[in-house]
């Protein structure tokens, strides 16, 4: 695929300051940051961008309902999701209830079993095991029916979640940003952020010691990169105190963790949450139990701890090798079935239902288009279903139009889980196709691979200290994306293959003035190999500084290039 290349021009428009440098101020303007007093409070170690949890819709009536069963000693579960965000929550709640009462507990369903969100028999044994109030965290929204049932047999239930409602709202109380008449500022808060919100208003209520909400902060900074919820305001926030709180390594399982998986010397950022940190979480969910990851943020005992640490390390190891089996299948699948598909829909037999979510994922990366992998579950007659959308184009919204088709279905705009009966499936397809092929003939560029750039600069703006500054940026993610930079007409001088494989290109490049920059870029050397030998380069990507032996220097991570003096397209405001 060929990447179309889009330079950013609006940082022209606006009038720049003194106390900022001029190439971050340009950056914030095209984040549509334009004052001095929101770019200092960006760019501040300690920012202060948030927002009082009794704004949120049912928060004062669910924590008065949450401390009366505390204070009659009523059994409090916590019913969660099985991903990173799940069971994040699951501890971050489990972790403050715990300060009030002993009688919390908690149960998180298991992926291949059960599903996604509340179910009955997970209800009943929860009763059976004498359970009076129910908080779900990151999920419940569409879960009506499953509600009802839970108050039919005698348990009370506040619903905290932080996707899509629907219509017909579940008749219990519910906190979660996304209701209409919720008058809560921000809405891109993932689950564990929404019970952050209702942890700070039982500290408040509860008279606790607010050490305990920067202790769970690094819970939250886990889930809110993990989830690839929006890096943006409140956040962004939450993210940035959080990686402080997990830096600390305050956390016995967590920094056991952060030895297992070799970052025990790190300083974390989100970038290691994303690609290190959160895929072993995510392999306890996926391949055995979630419960693995809430009893290692829990525990305080060493040994305890690090055998789970172990476990994950090993759960993840399998996760991978299941992973790359079943990428392969699809890729197999695409190439002889659905090439010409714009939505592409995978049935396969064969993916394991616990990677499916990372298959789609990497299906929809290197086709750049909405993909969904659907396996048989473990009832029988019945189909599940994982999906990842590209930019501009939401998964959710558009499979709702058909949501007749679904048993179960929930999900946002990137992303979406359901249930269906085979015989569906076909209609399923051909009517997604049918979507997105006029969505295309309307918008074309949305089928696009965009590579938005914020900057051309030269070899000599690529200082230390730049890319010091740059750091001020961070946390990268969803929405708050590493800035690309554009380095353009640069001089091969040599060409080098790297790794077991010699799949990895690492150049180094002269300017016009004798100025040398090394540059890599990884998975990359087959595709250069195949273009035509050129003397002068075009290169987007990001500096950052390359530490070996005791020595730092810049080197620039390549994320595209192609020969010199291609066509570059301007625009005023990505």
């Amino acid at each position: 695929m060929i990447n179309k290349w889009t330079l950013d021009t609006s940082e022209n428009e606006a009038e720049l300051y003194d106390d900022i440098h001029p190439l971050i101020q340009s950056i914030l303007i095209q984040k549509g940051i334009r004052e001095i007093k929101d770019m200092v409070e960006f760019l501040s170690d300690k920012p202060k961008k948030t927002y009082d949890p009794c704004l949120m819709k049912n928060m004062d009536e669910s924590v008065g309902i949450i401390l009366n069963a505390v204070r009659h000693k009523r059994n409090i579960w916590i019913y969660g999701d099985y991903d990173v965000d799940g069971l994040t929550s699951v501890g971050l709640l489990t972790e403050v209830l715990s300060c009030l009462t002993e009688r919390v507990f908690y149960y998180i369903p298991s992926r291949m079993e059960e599903g996604y969100g509340l179910n009955r028999e997970a209800l009943d044994m929860i009763k059976n095991r004498g359970a009076d109030l129910v908080i779900t965290v990151d999920c419940g929204a569409v879960s009506i029916d499953e509600v009802q049932y839970a108050k039919e047999i005698g348990l009370d239930i506040i619903i905290t979640d932080h996707h899509n409602v629907g219509e017909v709202l579940p008749d219990c109380l519910m906190i979660n940003p996304k209701q209409k008449d919720c008058r809560y500022p921000y809405k891109d808060l993932c689950g564990c952020g929404v019970a952050f919100k209702l942890a700070q208003m039982i500290q408040r209520k509860a008279g606790l010691d607010r050490k305990i909400l920067n202790r769970i902060l690094d819970l939250v900074a886990i889930a809110t990169v993990s989830d690839i919820v929006p890096l943006t305001d409140e956040n962004r926030v939450l993210v940035k105190y959080g990686l402080k709180e997990i830096n600390k390594r305050r956390r016995k399982g967590l920094s056991v963790l952060l030895e297992s998986v070799g970052l025990k010397y790190k300083e974390v950022n989100a970038y290691y949450i994303a690609f290190i940190i959160g895929p072993h979480l995510n392999a306890g969910g996926r391949m055995d139990t979630a419960e693995t990851g809430v009893k290692l943020f829990l525990s305080n005992d060493e040994k305890e701890a690090r055998n789970l640490a172990r476990l994950l390390v090993e759960l993840n190891r399998e996760r991978k090798n299941i992973q790359d089996e079943g990428y392969r299948k699809c890729i197999d699948a695409v190439n002889q079935n659905y090439s010409e598909d714009l939505f592409i829909v995978i049935d396969s037999e064969d993916i394991h239902e616990g990677v499916a979510g990372i298959i789609a994922g990497k299906i929809k990366d290197k086709y750049h288009r909405p993909s969904i992998i659907v396996t048989e579950s473990r009832e029988e007659g019945i189909l599940k279903g994982t999906g990842r959308s590209i930019a501009h184009i939401d998964i959710h919204q558009i499979l709702k139009m058909y949501d007749y088709l679904f048993l179960k279905f929930g999900g946002h705009s990137c992303a979406c889980g359901f249930s269906m009966k085979p015989d569906k499936l076909d209609l399923l397809r051909t009517s997604l196709n049918k979507e997105l092929k006029k969505m295309k003939e309307s918008n074309p560029e949305y089928f696009e691979n965009e590579i938005k750039i914020n900057l051309e600069l030269k070899i000599t703006d690529l200082t230390l200290d730049f890319i010091k500054i740059l750091k001020q940026l961070e946390p990268f993610g969803f929405k708050n994306e590493k800035p690309i930079f554009l380095l353009k007409g640069l001089t091969i001088q040599d060409e080098y293959f790297m790794g077991g494989e010699r799949e990895h290109l690492k150049l180094v490049c002269y300017d016009g003035s004798g100025n040398c920059l090394e540059a890599v870029a990884f998975n990359r050397a087959e595709e250069y190999k195949g273009m035509e030998k050129i003397s002068e380069i075009d290169l987007v990507g990001y500096p950052e500084i390359n530490e070996y032996n005791g020595t730092r220097k810049i080197q620039f991570l390549i994320k595209d290039f192609r020969k010199a003096e291609g066509e570059l397209i301007y625009n005023a405001g990505l």
